[in-house]
């Protein structure tokens, strides 16, 4: 899910976005700067903010980086949006994915 979110890192505010989120750390698109894995940010989304740890970091393209970030803080709809529902699809996705590979692993 694609979100707005301002990051502070070094005394700087940068307006950055998801590119996918969870209860407990997101995808960050548009970063640009120095990055380390380990460094912890601080993300703002409306009134709400919370610490992350940076957990990896791509390179896309000269300047552009995207990372993972996982909460310090767990907060309770940090994001603004319910994410029950999507979760509830993506557990159901991976139970029919699990019995495909059940079924064509006997089938052979």
């Amino acid at each position: 899910m694609v979100l707005g979110v301002k990051v502070s890192l070094d005394e700087a505010t940068h307006l950055v976005h998801t590119v996918d989120i969870t209860d407990n750390g997101a995808q960050l698109g548009g970063l640009r700067g120095k990055l380390q894995p380990g460094a912890i940010i601080t993300l703002q989304r409306g009134r709400k903010k919370a610490n992350f740890r940076i957990a990896w970091i791509r390179e896309l393209a000269p300047n552009e980086l995207r990372a993972g970030i996982e909460c310090l803080q767990p907060q309770s709809k940090f994001w603004g949006v319910d994410l029950s529902e999507r979760e509830r699809a993506s557990g159901c996705n991976r139970f029919a994915s699990a019995i495909m590979t059940l079924v064509t692993s006997r089938s052979r």
